[in-house]
């Protein structure tokens, strides 16, 4: 996924064309017929014909020239760019090329970079910071062409969507926008509107692998994708909610497929945001997963401790990210279902108010592996999950009923559904 795939031009042959063609009459020739030059030497869009016969020779384009004198923006409105932020400053001025091309869906363009990899790593920073450029490839090889020793290339990025498809998607994206809106309002804590970012995203998207997996196109077009569309639907959102959030790729510990991931900020801190596992509930017992009365979304994967998280998941080395250290807004911790002892009556003194509140999702961590593994001999081995389930029966007046449980032992987390 967003590997560079270099293309070399055919710079010797034209060169040698053009020296065996320097006649007076060869170079009016070509400048009466421009798109024959453009054709043997591979530089597009030949409007001046003199120019690129000296490009031929070692000058830049003066498209080049003016690019390199062109004001390079700290800042982007609507984004928060914190790849950008770590670039260089010749890197910085290539990202803006390649974000400006993007945006105006050129097919191909000048950067004022050419080597493999600064190219390749800039192209993931502009990807990275803008989810919204939804119809370049972002897990295809894109192309450059190269001029001999040259530090600028003509970059083609490759685009994903035909024209028709493309009011269909900012449509979906539109509407996706408005239901969240709706959902949302401007005096909400960052707490409260990433939650329901999560929620939504959940709720609205399956996880399913595509050809538009890897985008926002395909969680609120489709309504289908994988990590990457989760990740970036979360950031695309939240930006526009005015959220700090980051898109985040790396490695799965036992896995030889990557994953993507948000960091979010809440206050002075950050915190790992993963919604493509909480769309995850397979973990639970029986068919509990795919209950329809109550979709359960695994909230574990909400601003999960850091030290828990960090045991799967590694961002790759790319890019440093921020780093995450509070438990602050951990799921389980805002909603006081998080244990630091094992004490059988407190876990069921929780159970009893969630049945009193009417949820039918009764959930709770530890914040050690010895308590949790104290609690699992009573609430999977042994009867204190029935006494909550005659408690559920009494409360609601029923002579039996049927729940199914899981077990999260990466977090520490017990799941009971009824």
């Amino acid at each position: 996924m967003r590997k560079l795939m270099r293309r070399r031009s055919r710079f010797f042959l034209a060169l040698l064309v053009i020296l065996l063609s320097a006649t007076a009459g060869g170079i009016a020739y070509f400048i009466m017929n421009p798109d024959k030059l453009e054709q043997i030497t591979g530089i597009p869009d030949v409007n001046d014909p003199l120019d690129t016969i000296f490009q031929l020779f070692g000058a830049e384009p003066s498209e080049v020239r003016e690019l390199r004198k062109a004001e390079v923006p700290e800042s982007d409105p609507g984004h928060y760019e914190y790849y950008f932020k770590a670039l260089d400053g010749e890197e910085k001025r290539c990202y803006r090329e390649i974000l400006n091309g993007i945006r105006e869906h050129r097919e191909q363009f000048y950067i004022t970079l050419a080597e493999d990899e600064r190219v390749n790593h800039v192209y993931k920073a502009v990807l990275f910071d803008h989810p919204e450029l939804y119809w370049v490839h972002n897990r295809e090889h894109v192309y450059r062409t190269v001029y001999g020793d040259s530090d600028y290339c003509l970059f083609t990025p490759g685009y994903t969507y035909t024209e028709e498809e493309l009011p269909l998607i900012d449509a979906a994206l539109d509407t996706a926008w408005q239901e969240v809106s709706a959902l949302t309002s401007t005096d909400m804590s960052d707490y409260d509107k990433i939650s329901t970012v999560y929620t939504y995203i959940i709720e609205n998207t399956e996880y399913v692998p595509t050809e538009h997996d890897q985008n926002i196109a395909g969680v609120f077009w489709q309504k289908e994708a994988v990590c990457a569309g989760y990740a970036e639907a979360v950031q695309y959102l939240l930006e526009k909610l005015g959220v700090y959030c980051i898109y985040v790729e790396g490695d799965s510990e036992g896995s030889e497929e990557g994953h993507a991931w948000n960091i979010a900020r809440i206050g002075g801190d950050y915190y790992y945001i993963d919604a493509t596992n909480g769309d995850q509930p397979e973990f639970l017992a029986g068919n509990a997963a795919s209950l329809e009365e109550h979709k359960t979304i695994i909230y574990d994967y909400l601003c999960p401790f850091p030290e828990e998280y960090e045991a799967t998941y590694t961002p790759d080395a790319d890019f440093d990210v921020p780093d995450c250290t509070s438990r602050a807004f951990n799921f389980y911790v805002l909603n006081n279902a998080c244990f630091d002892t094992y004490d059988r009556q407190a876990v069921y003194d929780l159970c009893r108010l969630r049945v009193d509140n009417n949820a039918a999702v009764i959930r709770f961590k530890f914040s050690n592996r010895a308590s949790f593994e104290e609690a699992k001999s009573e609430w999977v081995s042994g009867d204190a999950a029935s006494e909550v389930a005659q408690y559920y029966m009494q409360f609601h007046s029923l002579q039996s009923v049927q729940y199914y449980s899981g077990e999260l032992d990466s977090f520490n987390t017990l799941y009971y559904i009824f």
